[in-house]
């Protein structure tokens, strides 16, 4: 297999969390938050606003994909496949903020500090739980 070739394979753990490996390094998907009633206005737009807002915001978003509310956010899914609700592992976002592959993390080096385990839990949760 040539060393430009992506070979990804998720392990599930307990349904929760996920180990993902990239080139043979392994790296860690924090499992979702076990906080229950998760939405985007109480727990996710204040994540998204400092992190994700200043490329993903009202003007010109980077990629077409909007998360400065939450009709953008689900408008930009519809569009984009950013997340698959119900099935947060499996969400290009959480792959993206989790890091999984430096081409494609968020935010990108340079332009914002990384997401914590327990912000991107909220983010797993809230998807987890139908991105409400």
């Amino acid at each position: 297999m040539s060393m430009d070739s992506k070979v990804l394979c998720v392990a599930l753990v307990g349904g929760l969390a996920a180990t993902v490996t990239l080139y043979g390094d392994k790296i860690s998907i924090p499992p979702p938050s076990a906080k229950q009633g998760v939405t985007y206005e109480g727990d996710i737009k204040a994540i998204f606003e400092r992190s994700c807002l200043k490329c993903h915001g009202v003007e010109k978003p980077k990629g077409k994909v909007s998360l400065h509310t939450l009709e953008a956010t689900l408008a930009s899914n519809v569009k984009n496949k950013v997340f698959k609700p119900g099935n947060s592992i499996e969400s290009n976002i959480v792959k993206s903020v989790s890091r999984v592959d430096e081409d494609d993390a968020m935010p990108p080096e340079g332009k914002g500090k990384p997401l914590t385990a327990e912000e991107i839990g909220l983010i797993r949760a809230w998807i987890d739980q139908g991105a409400k």
